[in-house]
């Protein structure tokens, strides 16, 4: 019995000997194969709730993952699971020393004092922060996409059949008004008599259920198209879309293919070029404290339609389809008068403007 578990344990040994041994071999690169070079930089992206969205969390994402394909850098996605959680992510990322701290969608006051705690820290925000100057180590990006939504509200003006059209927000407030004023102008452009609803979520970007209830209330009241701008909460919008076999629009994202046939087009805020742009500026040693601005004009907005999606004209009905080609024609012509000045679309920064007092008050 001892010789045959001395014998058994003689075998395993001789194996594990073996096995460290093949793991212990050094590779030998092919002959043609150059040394991976080590990253320069490094950054961490701190998301403001968990990656899956569809929107703006994985449009970010997507930012991370070209710096890392085309730069010398190492970026790594940190994700948070609400508010609660953010400042001690960030202070996390402070704490490894990264090179940038990206934080989406973060609290500004937090978020700022941050950088004021941190001056040698470079930090920047691929969204909005709301004040009048920003730390010299912190840079933060404005997306205008209040032109990119008056387009979405030429073509839902243009293929709603009941006049009633609806807008389900995340919240009430200027970041977000920006998608709905400028929606409701297009709507009314080329519908004046068109009905534009709209409902707030409270600030509730991860509620499906919620997006979904809202949506429906909106079409029991005659909406046959609705422009969701509430995060994952939107994707209950869609969803609703499909239910009631009407239409809606996406956001941030492409989302025209989550419930294909019934997403006519979709808004995109870029922001995964709003994440690049200061990984790019920290590798050229180009970085600035301050805020940035982009919208159509950059190409940091338009609409999945420009980077050549067909889902809506190819799964949709046949009566809609038909009459694609001239919407996008019509798109197009008012782009045209936006780029060049000659048509002014309400930005709810700016609600003081005459095509803002306009707006509203309809």
């Amino acid at each position: 019995m001892k010789k045959s578990l001395l014998y058994v344990l003689s075998l395993l040994a001789v194996a594990s000997m073996l096995l460290a041994s093949c793991g212990a071999a050094p590779a030998t690169p092919a002959a043609t194969e150059a040394p991976a070079a080590a990253p320069k930089f490094t950054c961490a992206l701190i998301t403001p709730n968990p990656l899956g969205d569809r929107s703006f969390i994985d449009a970010s994402a997507r930012g991370i993952k070209k710096a890392n394909e085309e730069l010398p850098v190492k970026c790594d996605i940190i994700e948070t699971n609400g508010v609660s959680e953010h400042e001690t992510a960030l202070r996390g990322a402070i704490a490894q020393q990264y090179d940038l701290v990206l934080g989406l969608a973060m609290d500004t006051d937090m978020f700022v004092g941050l950088a004021k705690e941190f001056p040698d820290q470079k930090f920047a925000s691929p969204s909005e922060i709301f004040l009048d100057e920003l730390p010299a180590n912190m840079v933060a990006y404005q997306i205008d996409v209040h032109e990119s939504s008056f387009l979405v509200g030429v073509i839902v003006g243009s293929l709603t059949k009941t006049k009633t059209v609806g807008a389900v927000v995340g919240g009430d407030a200027p970041g977000l008004n920006q998608f709905y004023y400028g929606y409701k102008q297009g709507v009314l452009e080329v519908c004046p008599d068109c009905k534009v609803l709209v409902s707030y979520l409270g600030f509730d970007f991860s509620n499906p259920t919620l997006g979904l209830e809202t949506a429906l209330g909106q079409y029991d009241e005659g909406a046959d198209i609705i422009y969701q701008v509430a995060g994952r909460s939107g994707e209950g919008v869609l969803e609703a879309a499909t239910q009631r076999d009407l239409y809606a629009i996406g956001v941030d994202s492409n989302q025209d293919d989550i419930q294909p046939g019934h997403v006519i087009v979709s808004s995109l805020k870029k922001v995964e070029a709003t994440t690049y742009d200061p990984i790019k500026l920290v590798v050229d040693g180009k970085f600035t404290g301050g805020f940035q601005r982009r919208g159509l004009k950059e190409g940091f907005a338009g609409l999945s339609w420009d980077e050549g999606s067909t889902t809506f004209e190819t799964k949709g009905p046949a009566d809609m389809t038909a009459k694609i080609p001239e919407v996008k024609k019509l798109v197009e012509e008012w782009r045209t008068k936006i780029l060049s000045g000659e048509y002014k679309v309400c930005d709810a920064f700016s609600p003081e403007t005459p095509e803002c007092v306009a707006v509203i008050a309809k």
